[in-house]
């Protein structure tokens, strides 16, 4: 069974970083030819896709967020990573990690504020 956790900071101030590790047990991140998602939720409103990272190591960005999103990974510790540079409040959200689209982690919830 294939278990994602994520974590981070749960507050983040306007124009920094938003980081968050997802750490993935009972399957590799590098095992073909699985992809590894975040996606969020604002509050009110519905899913939104960020990104995503494949078993290769390969990365793809949602148009609207490109400019902004960065996903790594580290294959020694079965993590991959999502950083979001220059939030706003409009940022505010619950992410979650999913191994598309089998497993979910629990999500965590991301505030956005000064």
């Amino acid at each position: 069974q294939v278990q994602l956790q994520e974590s981070g900071p749960g507050l983040v101030k306007p124009s920094q970083t938003l980081s968050l590790t997802c750490t993935v047990s009972g399957g590799s991140i590098t095992t073909s030819a699985y992809y590894w998602t975040w996606i969020r939720q604002p509050p009110g409103k519905g899913l939104e896709w960020i990104g995503y990272i494949d078993y290769m190591g390969s990365t793809y960005y949602s148009p609207s967020l490109k400019s902004r999103t960065s996903i790594s990974r580290d294959t020694t510790k079965n993590q991959f990573t999502l950083q979001l540079s220059s939030v706003t409040p409009e940022d505010t959200a619950v992410y979650y990690c999913a191994r598309v689209w089998e497993y979910w982690g629990q999500g965590t919830q991301v505030t956005v504020s000064s």
